[in-house]
């Protein structure tokens, strides 16, 4: 068989030898589009890391620098790994959980949610049970998947447009005022420009000529957008200058109790395993192959064991529970994240502010203007919904959609899943045979065959 063939073909023997086979660094980091673009594309998931991770440092105390550190770490090593701009995303429905309800989960009890969810991703990658479930979920599932997730960031990008937020309690507040460092204006100014750079989201692979009038191969749009929002962070709260300090945040081990893990495991890890396998996993490697597909299609079995190899070292040390996800995906893509050296931008960036500042970060975090981090989700969250576009029937369309509608309003994914699967096998049992499976011959009138009256 063709070496090159896809990841649905691969035995787990070949999975586990791609993935511990890394390209060279030169592969994996040489820009396949111009340094602009790769520049922009680092900031393409900031819109969904920043608010979560701003929210788990205020309600739940997590150690900002520690995840900034770790997580450039980890951007680092995928970056090279993949050779592909491979968001590091948080845990989203670990992190619901643990803000969202009460009791508050502690951060022992997190970072033990963290390591069962990262546990039963690596089970599945080395038994090759992931490989199989890649194999057998009929696509139009995976793009409901996607489409939920994709509409579900622009929702809630939306809400960070139009209204004020607390994510210390994940609440909208007020409308956002149009005038302000954080106005309205200033949120719909970013849309603007950035919907003139970047456009629909056309390639920008290819060199750009002297005469090309793509801007986005020559502006690092969501990079400017961001810089701007950082700038602002100053501006409307000089005084964080003075409450900044120097210097890494101590390395320390989490001390996890066992009731830590059956609390972490029960009421965190179960929402998250499915949001794991679905998004971070499976909807990665497809939007991957959708996104690049003149590369070889990622390993379900390599991102698998990746995400949970993540999670078994940094959430011992305290750094925020992560995986690798579509949304982020799409996102880096979006405003031209082509290759590796776009996460490698972003590893450094992240390297150098939890090394400087780090926990003292957060400060900074809580004055950037919410307005922006919606608009670049809004783009992350359009992007992958966009990758259901390829339905080619009413029938696949029609499992995608209901898949999609009982993911958005059940508020879950697996929920939506389990309810795509149903309706995919249904509408499978309606085309077959019944009559030929069960040994009835049909009656059938008509001309004389060979001499006989037809039966």
């Amino acid at each position: 068989m063709d070496s090159s063939s896809s990841s649905s073909t691969t035995t787990p023997l070949l999975s586990h030898r791609r993935f511990l086979s890394f390209p060279s660094a030169f592969s994996a980091l040489r820009l396949k589009t111009t340094l602009s673009s790769e520049l922009s594309g680092a900031v393409g998931d900031l819109g969904t890391y920043i608010p979560i991770v701003l929210a788990l440092s205020l309600v739940s105390h997590l150690d900002l620098g520690t995840t900034l550190v770790f997580t450039a770490l980890y951007n680092a090593v995928t970056g090279l790994l993949f050779g592909i701009p491979m968001p590091v995303q948080p845990m989203k429905s670990i992190a619901a959980v643990a803000i969202s309800s009460a009791p508050h989960l502690t951060i022992p009890q997190i970072m033990a949610a963290g390591i069962s969810t990262a546990s039963v991703l690596i089970l599945l990658g080395v038994t090759g049970l992931m490989s199989a479930l890649y194999r057998l979920l009929p696509l139009p599932v995976v793009r409901g998947v996607q489409l939920s997730q994709g509409l579900s960031f622009a929702f809630s990008a939306i809400k960070y447009i139009r209204f004020d937020q607390d994510f210390s309690t994940s609440s909208s507040l007020g409308p956002r005022p149009w005038l302000g460092l954080d106005g309205l204006l200033l949120a719909v100014s970013a849309l603007l420009f950035l919907a003139l750079a970047t456009g629909a989201g056309e390639e920008t692979n290819q060199s750009p000529s002297p005469n090309c009038r793509n801007t986005s191969t020559r502006i690092p749009s969501a990079l400017l957008v961001f810089l701007l929002g950082l700038l602002l962070c100053f501006i409307r709260n000089p005084s964080i200058i003075q409450h900044l300090s120097l210097g890494p945040s101590p390395l320390k081990l989490v001390h996890m109790t066992w009731d830590d893990f059956k609390v972490g495991f029960f009421r965190a890890a179960i929402p998250q395993i499915p949001l794991s396998v679905l998004n971070s996993v499976i909807a990665v490697c497809k939007l991957s192959s959708d996104l690049f597909p003149d590369r070889e299609e990622l390993s379900v079995t390599s991102v698998s064991i990746s995400v949970g190899l993540m999670n078994l070292v940094g959430c011992w040390f305290g750094a925020m529970p992560v995986c690798h996800g579509a949304g982020g995906l799409a996102g880096q893509y979006r405003f031209g994240g082509r290759s590796g050296a776009s996460v490698m931008f972003l590893a450094i960036a992240k390297l150098a502010l939890g090394l400087i500042f780090g926990n003292s970060f957060v400060r900074i975090l809580g004055q950037f203007p919410i307005g922006i981090l919606g608009v670049l989700l809004l783009f992350s969250g359009i992007e992958l919904a966009m990758a259901s576009r390829d339905m080619g029937s009413k029938e696949e369309s029609f499992v995608m959609l209901v898949c999609a509608a009982v993911s958005l309003t059940g508020s879950s994914a697996a929920l939506g899943f389990g309810c795509g699967i149903l309706v995919f096998i249904l509408l499978r049992l309606r085309e077959v045979d019944y009559c030929a499976l069960i040994g009835i011959r049909v009656v059938k009138e008509g001309p004389e065959i060979d001499g006989r009256e037809g039966v």
